[in-house]
């Protein structure tokens, strides 16, 4: 046995054979440990609908063999003893593993928290999901930014010039880029705080129609006569939106005239006509009739009703009804429409 008293680097033959027992035998456990854990947590995951724990698996999978590696060595080095200047070295080693490590799982934890968001999307709007792959794919730039940064700064490498450097530039490219930039940021808005989502009517100034497709840069608008109307993001939003698929229901207002002929008692009766006519139909709401006003050559009555839901179509199918029944009672009561007329008074002042 007196081999194993041999001194190797300032420790015993018998000191580095039990730092390499220590070493592949911890780093088999960690492995059998590492399978076990992904396992029964990956069964449990698909028992429950906590997405903590897919989180956790996600990351776990994402634990990549050095860093066992440096988890045995840890605990074999601890067997024998190492120079100041290893020693330094080791720690520096030890270190950069750690930082790569977190980022590895940093970003195991942004692909399943933007995965799973991008899954909820798809079912509701589908342009949303490019905004959050784009969003994903910056965070992850960032993060490894970061990374690089305290990797160098570990190396001994100053990075406070680096840091300015980057600061500078990145002003210097949004300057460059502001408006591109601008659009992205809107996009960002658009997808959080859902003014509008596809499949939604809208009126913009004086455009409309319904919305086909929200990007990164652009959102496009299918108007009612077929063309593509494409407005940039940044200037959509600083525009007057009305978006009519958010409407509960729809307020109409309409009115029609009578002649001055009518006689009072066919005046006073049309209020209760015209009301009974709309609390008839299903999808109305009578919200008031009222003789409005004394036109030019008709006696003016304006109508409001509200329909129970927002559909157009369904709208001027009620309205459609609305004025054939107020035309066919009109024609039974004897009550005349005035249309646009004009009366001469001739004096004749010629003398007898």
């Amino acid at each position: 046995m007196g081999f194993l008293e041999n001194v190797y680097l300032g420790n015993t033959l018998q000191n580095w054979l039990t730092a390499a027992c220590l070493l592949v035998g911890v780093f088999t456990v960690l492995k059998i440990i590492q399978r076990i854990v992904i396992s029964r947590l990956s069964k449990l995951a698909a028992a429950t609908d906590n997405q903590i724990d897919d989180l956790i698996v996600s990351m776990l999978r994402q634990t990549k063999f050095l860093i066992l590696l440096l988890a045995s060595a840890y605990v074999a080095f601890q067997a024998i003893t190492l120079k100041p200047a290893i020693a330094a070295l080791w720690q520096k080693v030890v270190i950069l593993i750690l930082i790569i490590q977190g980022g590895l799982w940093a970003s195991a934890g942004i692909t399943f928290v933007l995965g799973r968001t991008i899954q909820k999307k798809m079912n509701q709007d589908t342009s949303s999901a490019t905004t959050i792959t784009f969003l994903g794919f910056i965070a992850r730039l960032i993060l490894w930014v970061i990374v690089l940064l305290l990797i160098l700064d570990n190396l001994g490498v100053n990075i406070t010039g680096l840091v300015a450097g980057l600061g500078i530039g990145g002003i210097a490219v949004a300057l460059a880029v502001q408006n591109i930039l601008g659009d992205l940021l809107a996009s960002l808005s658009i997808v959080l705080d859902k003014p509008f989502v596809i499949g939604d009517f809208v009126v913009v100034d004086s455009l409309s129609g319904t919305i086909e497709h929200i990007g990164l840069k652009t959102t496009r608008i299918r108007s009612l006569s077929g063309e593509q109307l494409i407005f940039s993001n940044n200037d959509l939003l600083k525009s007057r939106i009305r978006n009519y698929k958010r409407m509960e229901e729809r307020r109409i207002v309409f009115g029609f005239g009578v002649v001055y002929q009518t006689p009072m008692e066919k005046l006073t009766f049309i209020k209760t006509i015209v009301g009974d006519i709309i609390k008839k139909q299903e999808n109305a709401r009578l919200d008031r009739v009222h003789f409005k006003e004394y036109g030019d050559s008709s006696l003016n009555f304006e109508v409001v009703y509200f329909v129970a839901k927002p559909d157009f179509t369904l709208y001027m199918d009620v309205q459609e009804a609305i004025n054939l029944e107020i035309f066919r009672r009109f024609q039974e009561e004897g009550i005349e429409f005035a249309y646009p007329t004009r009366t001469l008074y001739l004096q004749n002042d010629a003398k007898k």
